[in-house]
């Protein structure tokens, strides 16, 4: 977390290569991603976007998504949670490689 304050939060999201996360979506929050480094495969409602860096997008809440690393180099990105609640109890999981679903 780099920053946080009312209705908002800020992370940095490093994906190792070949690494994912979860098939998710949000009832209280929207997403902002910019891929500072690496690059990035990112599903957005059953759509595919291929990011480089300095690359963004937005994720409309519950819009179902995921965040990919398909390469061979890490990738990091901004990410930025807007909303009326912002805690990692609003997430719902649709897949997950790490069993959490």
């Amino acid at each position: 977390v780099l920053n946080h304050g009312d209705g908002y939060l800020t992370k940095m999201i490093c994906v190792s290569r070949k690494g994912q996360l979860s098939l998710q979506s949000h009832n209280h929050r929207s997403e902002h991603w910019v891929v500072l480094e690496g690059k990035a495969l990112v599903i957005k409602d059953d759509k595919e976007y291929h990011l480089q860096e300095g690359d963004s997008i937005d994720i409309p809440i519950q819009a179902k998504h995921s965040l990919q690393n398909p390469y061979d180099k890490e990738l990091k990105i901004i990410e930025v949670q807007k909303g009326d609640y912002i805690s990692e109890d609003d997430i719902i999981r649709y897949q997950d490689c790490y069993g959490r679903v």
